[in-house]
């Protein structure tokens, strides 16, 4: 495990660092999650070999809780960011599942040196009004903090099931709010509208079952390949692993 301070306070965010050849990859995980969802696919047979960085967002898994963070995307970002500079990173090849997506979207328009590709596993790319009840962000972001942090939290918990929690009741219930309402409140421009400026090269994997997301022509008409893999749901990566590596290792070996 290592670490690298992100405040002024000296609050840290925590990676798992694996040996092995060049490019580096950089694993971003989502919401309420930890970086341990994407263990089996780091190591699948079709990805293993690469030095490899699982980290762990502010307020999450292993990573500090700070109050003062902000935990907006572009504070994510930017730890990430911190992250990569204490491991001497450059020109990484960055995958992002959900929120970790939009996060990886905001890191290379902050910090292009930093990101070399990316692969995009049904991210958030645009802002989401609140929902009562709804699972995922914009559930938690229809509560006040005051009223999330009195009681929602444990709405949300039984709302997220044993899996989800698993891993949720692992961040700061402060953190885990106040990211919800940022993400779902989107960047400025949108994860959308940087996605499509970007120019490196990008893939945006779905559940086959969804459909294509929405402005899928337009992502595709900017240079974003749109790719559905079978049998799965949202967290791709633990409903079929196998069908996540291929589809990432095709990404990844795409012509830059």
């Amino acid at each position: 495990m290592r670490s690298t301070p992100v405040t002024p306070e000296g609050d840290l965010i925590r990676w798992t660092e694996f040996p092995g050849r060049a490019p580096v990859r950089v694993w971003l995980h989502g919401l309420g999650a930890t970086s341990a969802y994407f263990n089996e696919i780091a190591h699948h047979p079709l990805l293993a070999g690469h030095r490899s960085l699982l980290v762990d967002l502010m307020g999450h898994g292993l990573s500090d809780r700070p109050a003062g963070f902000g935990y907006a995307l572009e504070d994510h970002a930017d730890a990430v960011a911190a992250a990569l500079a204490a491991a001497g990173v450059a020109d990484a090849e960055v995958v992002g599942h959900s929120m970790g997506g939009a996060v990886a979207i905001v890191l290379a328009a902050r910090h292009p040196r930093l990101v070399s590709r990316l692969v995009l596993a049904d991210a958030n790319l645009d802002p989401l009004p609140p929902v009562p009840g709804a699972a995922g962000s914009s559930g938690i972001a229809s509560y006040t903090e005051e009223e999330f942090l009195a009681g929602g939290w444990a709405e949300v918990r039984d709302r997220a099931g044993d899996h989800w929690w698993s891993t949720m009741r692992l961040a700061g219930r402060t953190a885990l709010y106040r990211s919800a309402v940022r993400l779902a409140g989107g960047s400025r421009p949108t994860m959308r509208e940087l996605l499509t400026g970007l120019d490196v090269p990008r893939t945006f994997l779905h559940p086959e079952a969804d459909g294509a997301p929405d402005g899928a022509d337009a992502l595709a008409a900017a240079g974003v390949a749109v790719v559905p893999v079978a049998d799965c749901g949202h967290n791709i990566m633990l409903d079929n692993p196998d069908g996540m590596a291929a589809a990432t290792a095709a990404a990844l070996a795409r012509p830059a």
